[in-house]
Formats: C-alpha cells, structure tokens, sequence
C-alpha cells in the first residue's frame, strides 16, 4: 500500500496543470467570432459631428436624443437611410440600422453642443428636436466592450505576475499600483471620529482653526459675504504637541472626509510617482468634496528647490513639489477642499508653498504650558486607575517642557510600573519614577565603580547642588543623586521658572551651576576628570549662543548671526569675517571663565556644606530638597516669593473685609507652588531658544 501510495503522489505531480492560458484564448475566440460571423447589423455606426452636421444642414435627421450629458443619439429620416444603405461611393454608412438608432458620437459639453446645432439649424432652416435622457447602459452591450479589454488586462496582469514571482519578498503585483496616493482615508461615517474635545490644550491654535470648521458646516454664510476660505494651513510646531491629531480633529468637528498621508509616502523609487500620487491623491479629494486633505512630515517633499544643487540635488522631490504647487493653486475655492499640513521644520520649507492661496495661514503649536498640561493628563488619565488623592495639578507643575507625547508616555510609564509593584492603583510615587525614568534613564544599581569614583561623583553632583542653591538666579534643586542612570554615573535634577525671557545675569548663574561640578572637582581633588563632558558641551554652547546670537557680549557688540528662516548659506560659508570669528571665540572663552569664576567663590565661601552635602550623597545615595535647605538654609528668592504672597494675601483679606468678595475669591483661587516637590523634566538645556524658554534640566556626570 505505501508504495502504491508512493506512485500515485509521483503520477499527480507529473501530471500537467490546466493553463490559464487555454480560458483566455477560448474568451479571444468568442469575441473574434462574434464580430465576424455575428450579426452586427442591429448595432449604431459610431460618428461625429461634422458628419451629422452636415446631414443637419440637409434635413436628413429626424431627432436626436442626448444620453447621460456625453453621448448623443441621432435618428434619420427614413429615406436618409434607406440613401445611404444604398450607397455605393461611401461605404462607411452601408450597415446603418433600418429603425432605431443610426449614429452615435460624443459631445463634449452640452451648451457647446447646442451652440453648434442652432447653427446648423439655421443653415437648414429646420429645427431638429433635441431629447435629453439619464439611463444606465445596457448589460450586453457593456459586458461586450469591456470584455476585449478585461482579456488584455488579465492577459498583463498573469504577465507581470509571473515577472514578479522571482523578484523576492515583494509586493507581488504592487506595481500596477505604484502611482496610486496610499493615503488614509476617514470618513465622516466613521465611528472612531475625534473633536475637538479630545483634544486638550492648544486653546490658540483652536481658535484660529476653527475659522476653517465653521466654513466647512456653514460655507453659504462666507460665499454671501464674498469671502474666501483659506485653501491651506500650516501646523508648525515641535514633534509631539499634537499637530496630527488636531488635523484629525478638525475633520471630525466638520464632519467631513479626511485623508490622511505623510510626505514621505510620495517618494519612490521610479521616476514620475511622486507627482502621480499627488494627482491621485488630489482627485480622490475632489471626489470626496468637501473634505480635508492632510500632509504630514511635508518638508519631506516641501524643502526648498534649488540650494547646493551640485551637491544634494534630487529632480524627483522637486517635480512632486511643483505638482504640489500646481494642485493646491489649481483649486477653485467653491471646490470645498482644504489642504493641511504639518512639519516642525517651517525653515527650509519652499518660499513658493508658503505663498498666499497655497497655505495662507501659519498655525503655531507650541509646548503646552502649566494649564495646558493639566488638561492633557486629564485626557490620558481617563482609562488609568489612580490613587483617590492624587493631585493632576502637581503632575501638571513637575513636567515644564513636556510635549502632548511626553505627558501620554509619562502616564503609561507610571501604569507599568505600578503593574510592576502589584499595586491595585497608581500613586504620586509612580508618576514621580516614571518622570525619572524617562528623562534620566533607567537605574543601573548593578553597574561597579569603585570607592574613589563614587567618591568623585558624589563632590562633583554636591558642586552643582551647592552652587545652583546659593546662586538667586539659578534653577531650584529637587534632587541629586549618585545612582547610575542610563549613561550617566550621577545627575542632579532642577525644576525651572517658566518664562519667556531670560537676562543676562540669569545666563551667568546657569553657567555657574553648569560648572559647580568641575569646579567641585578642582578643589576637592586637585585634579580634574571626564565626568564634566556632559557639562561642557551644554556650557559651550550657551556661552556661544549668548556671543553670536543674543548679542550680549561688548567686543562683539549687538549683533546676531542666528538664522531663523533657514534659508542662508551658512554650512558653506560664515556671515562674518575670521577676525570676528576670533573675537567670538575669545569672548566665549571670556563668559566660561567668569561662570567659572563664580562657581569657584561659591564653593570656596560655602566649603563645609559641600563637604557635608557630599558625605550625605555617599551615605544616601540620593539626597532631596529638604536636605540641601537643612544644610544651606533657605534660598532668598524663595523667603521673597513667600513674602510677596503673604502681602497679596493679606491686601486680599483687607479688600474683603471692605466687600470686596471678588478679589478675594480671584487671589484664593489661583494655585501657590508646591514646596518640595519632586521633579524631572529634560535632559538638556536649549542651546538658542528662540522664545527665550530655558526647559528643566538634568546635569549628567559621564
């Protein structure tokens, strides 16, 4: 049996499987065979209208019937027939129909169409009457049309198939559709619909987009106005602050149609497909009228053409901008289509994208600010289960700088590691390690260092705690510890103001605290070590920064060689001479040596507390606020804060013993800062902002 079984399997893979090849040639010959032998005399002769025309003109046709807008019907007079079947000079109209329908032709608009049949009319002097009909076409007549073309394509597609076979790990028959825009798209029907309330934040930018909302529900409103809608907006703003999720937004808000596709899905490796999705994508839009067109990530296509060409020059990303370019000003504003877009790159966008009647309006998204941010946990904190005691506004003032991203990342961090403890719910302390988890790094207890390292890292986090503590202008100091985090061997976390500006003497002071360490480092061991990398490059740049950029330097003077449109040479070429390249050398050399020198008077006056505050972190490992005021005493822009609340308070209290409840209530209701409270926020302090924003910081031992 087993060797009857074997010979069976070997005659069925011998035996030869039925080709496809054999239906498409039996399919050809039908068709073949029905044009030959069939009778086809039933059937209208195609024409056009010069032809018909003509027979206008000499009172041959008897009606004409306008099908469907495009297609027009011509009926002849029974002699006119009967002439032309008869005909032995012109051949062409020898199979003409006795009844029924004898000619057929396409017109291309029906007021040109009428335009030329009044005049033919008038030549004549007969009016032909002209009918006009909607129905769907006949079955067998479309099934045997569209049957010699479904026999090409099945016959290019088994081609190609077989092609593709071979090519390995590919998308098989993806080629046919390679210039096809692969863009998501969301109905209006959809039921995962986002507004505007799930959305927390971006007060600003909801304001000036819902303009574009209110179009879109109520677009009779703006046209009876005479007024037009911006046909684009740009997003501009750092990743994760919610730009695509606001586009999502405005979608679901006007309950319209939104597809969705990044800029990087225009660019392949054929030539010519980047422009084609952009004609695909576009008339998907115009299908779908109106609805909301959405690029992110544009400036993967939007850069602007033209600079160092000899160098990264790239034909096919600029032929799809100017398709780009070509569509979005194509557009007739009563089209309903509304071109947005998102980058964090605005910069080295093109000049000619930015244009009015391409994208009219900038829409800034920035990083959300304290009562931003607590709104943002609200959102994220829905599905969690939390501690009853749990306070949002605290997690809102322990993450300044954090982005919509960052705050989503924080929550889930805490959930893990709650589920790691086996807690039934997440507490404050979560929250707290998950902020250190993620802007310090994870804890490495494991990692071996030796008792004079240790010892090094323990003085050189006590420089930067001592020195930010005493200096008035410097960040507050949370926490220190000598605990290895990620690639740093200690780090010392600080909570900074949220402000707009920063002055001079605020600078100096963050320099100072910068280099507490080395200088720590200096005194204590009389030898330097690489510890302070992390430090030096931030001092570097920010004392770089303050020369050429913020102007705050005498030699140099005031000016600036900061480029905020991104549109200048400067990776090739310096807007200034190498004598004032020397000049911002030396007086950059100049800030560092007096932060340097400032931090080294600090930690002289204040010896003891550093050596105190050092043998605590070796004992503790971790020391926080508390510890460092124990040592130090308070720091005198706190005792001054306290005292200009308590005057607001009692100014307060003295406005409502005169019936002045309104203030009272106002002055009572706004949130004093926690003492205390523990912090993380960012890794790194910006080296130019451009709003003058210093974000929290940690200072790294390496």
């Amino acid at each position: 049996m087993a060797n009857q079984r074997k010979n069976n399997n070997k005659m069925n893979m011998n035996m030869s499987r039925p080709s496809m090849l054999w239906l498409y040639g039996l399919i050809g010959a039908f068709i073949i065979g029905y044009y030959v032998f069939g009778d086809v005399n039933d059937t209208p002769v195609p024409s056009d209208w010069a032809t018909v025309e003509r027979m206008v003109e000499k009172g041959e046709v008897e009606k004409i019937q306008v099908v469907n807008r495009d297609q027009a019907q011509v009926f002849l007079k029974k002699e006119a027939v009967e002439q032309y079947r008869r005909d032995t000079v012109d051949k062409r109209f020898r199979r003409l129909p006795e009844t029924g329908v004898q000619l057929l032709f396409t017109i291309g608009s029906v007021d040109s169409f009428r335009e030329d049949l009044k005049a033919a009319e008038q030549q004549s002097g007969q009016v032909v009457p002209v009918v006009y009909e909607n129905k769907a076409n006949d079955w067998t007549n479309v099934l045997i049309n569209l049957l010699p073309w479904v026999l090409i394509i099945g016959v290019w597609i088994f081609v190609m198939r077989s092609m593709s076979r071979g090519a390995g790990g590919g998308a098989g028959g993806g080629i046919m559709n390679v210039g096809k825009a692969k863009a998501q798209v969301f109905d209006k029907d959809n039921s995962k619909r986002v507004t505007f309330k799930d959305v927390a934040g971006l007060e600003e930018a909801k304001v000036e987009i819902m303009e574009i909302v209110d179009f879109l529900k109520k677009s009779d409103k703006y046209k009876e106005l005479g007024a037009k809608i911006p046909k684009g907006a740009l997003l501009v703003g750092p990743p994760g602050t919610g730009k695509t999720l606001l586009a999502k937004a405005v979608a679901g808000e006007a309950n319209v149609p939104f597809l969705s596709i990044s800029g990087s899905d225009f660019v392949e490796m054929f030539v010519g497909v980047g422009a084609s999705r952009v004609r695909d994508l576009f008339e998907q839009a115009k299908q779908k009228a109106p609805c909301i067109v959405f690029i992110d990530e544009i400036d993967a296509i939007g850069r602007a053409r033209g600079k160092n060409a000899g160098f990264s020059g790239n034909d096919e990303r600029e032929n799809t901008l100017n398709q780009l370019l070509t569509e979005m000003d194509g557009f007739q504003t009563n089209t309903g289509v509304i071109v947005l877009a998102a980058t964090n790159r605005a910069d080295i966008l093109d000049k000619a994208l930015m244009r009015a009647g391409r994208f009219d309006r900038q829409i800034e998204v920035g990083l959300p600010d304290v009562k931003e941010r607590e709104e943002i946990f609200n959102v994220h904190l829905r599905p969690l289960k939390l501690d009853p005691q749990l306070d949002r506004s605290f997690l809102a003032r322990q993450t300044p700088g954090f982005s919509g991203a960052d705050i989503a990342n924080v929550c889930n961090e805490a959930a893990l590691i709650a589920a790691r403890h086996n807690k039934k719910f997440i507490s404050k302390e979560d929250f707290l390690a998950a902020i250190d988890r993620i802007v310090g790094g994870l804890e490495r207890k494991n990692k071996i260092i030796t008792d004079e390292e240790k010892r090094v890292i323990a003085y050189h986090e006590a420089g930067h705690a001592t020195v930010s503590w005493i200096l008035e202008n410097a960040s507050p100091l949370i926490k220190v510890t000598i605990i290895p985090r990620g690639k740093a061997l200690g780090a010392a976390w600080y909570l900074p103001e949220e402000r707009q500006i920063t002055t001079r003497e605020q600078m100096m002071d963050e320099l100072a605290a910068t280099l507490g360490g080395r200088v720590s480092e200096q005194l204590t061991f009389g030898e330097i070590s690489t510890g302070a990398l992390n430090d030096l490059e931030r001092v570097t740049k920010q004392a770089y920064a303050m020369v050429a950029y913020y102007g705050m330097s005498e030699n140099v003077g005031t000016l600036s060689y900061y480029d905020s449109t991104g549109q200048s040479d400067m990776a090739f070429t310096k807007p200034y001479s190498e004598l004032t390249a020397q000049q911002i050398d030396a007086e950059a050399k100049l800030v560092i040596g007096k932060a340097y020198e400032m931090a080294e008077k600090v930690l002289r006056e204040h010896a003891d507390g550093l050596k105190e505050l050092a043998e605590l972190l070796l004992e503790r490992e971790v020391v926080f606020t508390e510890d460092v005021e124990r040592i130090f005493g308070r720091r005198k822009k706190d005792i001054l804060r306290e005292r200009k609340e308590a005057e607001a308070k009692a100014k307060a209290d003295g406005a409502a013993a005169k019936g002045e409840p309104e203030a009272s209530a106002a002055l009572a209701a706004k949130p004093a800062p926690e003492e205390g409270a523990p912090a993380v926020v960012q890794t790194e302090t910006p080296e130019a902002p451009a709003d003058g924003n210093t974000a929290a910081a940690i200072s790294k031992t390496e």
